[in-house]
């Protein structure tokens, strides 16, 4: 869900909330610091809650569209992800849809 907070872009996905503006992502009340391509693959999947997003249109939009398909820089990304965002917590909120590609949900 994407709420407008004054000035302020908020993306929610459950206990999962980033404002896109402070530059800030928070889970159960945590601060969770990411890096840059972090940052961007997280907006990407958090703006399309419940959507099942391809690799390929991962790499499109969060890299460029030079980069290689055949790489597993999107599986690797989102395996840090999930590390910082699902690890210490008991509903996972990053779903791999096999064959596919990955999604956000709560």
């Amino acid at each position: 869900m994407t709420t407008i907070s004054g000035e302020h872009t908020i993306l929610r996905v459950a206990d999962l909330v980033m404002d896109v503006d402070a530059h800030c992502v928070m889970r159960a009340k945590r601060e969770i610091r990411l890096n840059r391509k972090e940052w961007a693959l997280l907006q990407y999947l958090m703006s399309n809650p419940g959507i099942t997003l391809t690799r390929q249109m991962i790499l499109e939009r969060v890299w460029d569209t030079t980069a290689d398909p055949f790489t597993n820089t999107v599986d690797v990304h989102v395996r840090f992800l999930r590390s910082k965002i699902d690890d210490r917590c008991r509903k996972k909120l990053i779903k791999t849809v096999h064959g596919y590609g990955y999604k956000i949900e709560g």
